[in-house]
This record gives C-alpha cells, structure tokens and sequence, in this order.
C-alpha cells in the first residue's frame, strides 16, 4: 500500500527518574551521574549483533560505540587515563562483544566512583593524565559528565528507537 509504514512492536520501560534526594551536592550529582549511567548500560544490554555495532546514523554512530566512548570518557575523567585518539573511542574493533564493553563501562563507573567518593571537596582538583596546569574541579568533572552522558543517553536512546522501537528507559 503506498505511503504505509512499516510497523514495529513499541516496547516502553517506566522510567523512574534520577534520586529526587540527596543528602549533600556530592550525592545529589552523583546520583544524576549514576541514573544517566544505568539508562546507557540498560539501552545498550540486550541489543543483538550486529544492530549493536552498526551506524544507525551517516557519522556511523552505533550504540556498543557510544558506549565504548563513555568508558573511555570516565576513566579519563575520573581516573586520569590518557586517551590518545578521541575518534577512535566511538568505533567498537570487531573483538569487542556486547558483554565485554559492558562490563569494562560498568567496571569504569565502579572505580570512578571510588574516586568519586573518596574526595572530601568538590572544589579539588579531579585526577587527570600529566599536563601543563591543575585539573578541573570534582564539582566541574561530575557537571560535565552529567552533561556528555546525558547527551549520548539521548543519541542511544534514537539508536535503539531504530532499531527495534524500544523508547523510555
């Protein structure tokens, strides 16, 4: 029939939404951070190959490379982990699989936190690789991350509305 639509099922997960409190501002950004990291890590779990790794955009952006990307955003943020080609992160090789970059984001998200958690003022300098100068604020580090995990939450969240039409957390 011209002019029809092809239809996909509509899957749609509540979503409940970040922390509504927090018992200080470390918390209360933290627990943003943690609630844009889930939606990614759950976006992305569960997607099949090769949907996963393929561009559903003219960039080639695909969902297991954002991911990969986050991780690498993280542990450069948090943990002070060089990372020499930026491009480069958002292109999963053909030995990443679905679970492995899962579990090194989850894994990232786990020891940022640490740091995370362990500094007494968000006013100190974050971890950072050497460079000429001090480092971004803990409190600038965790603004940013909220807004590029943000960002790419939402790039996921078109990717897999492509793919199989899954919207909401």
């Amino acid at each position: 029939m011209p002019g029809s639509r092809t239809r996909r099922s509509r899957t749609r997960t509540k979503d409940t939404g970040p922390p509504s409190t927090g018992a200080d501002e470390k918390a209360t950004l933290r627990g943003f951070l943690d609630y844009l990291r889930s939606a990614v890590a759950d976006k992305v779990a569960g997607v099949p190959e090769p949907q996963v790794r393929t561009g559903g955009v003219p960039s080639g952006t695909s969902l297991l490379g954002l991911l990969k990307h986050l991780t690498f955003v993280e542990r450069f943020y948090f943990l002070g982990e060089d990372v020499g080609h930026w491009r480069a992160t958002l292109r999963p090789s053909a030995e990443d699989t679905i679970d492995g970059v899962l579990a090194d984001y989850r894994e990232a998200v786990e020891r940022a936190n640490q740091v995370i958690d362990a500094c007494p003022d968000l006013a100190l300098p974050a971890p950072r690789p050497p460079r000429r100068g001090p480092g971004p604020s803990m409190r600038w580090v965790l603004v940013h991350m909220i807004e590029e995990t943000a960002r790419h939450a939402g790039h996921v969240d078109i990717l897999r509305e492509q793919i199989d039409g899954s919207t909401g957390r």
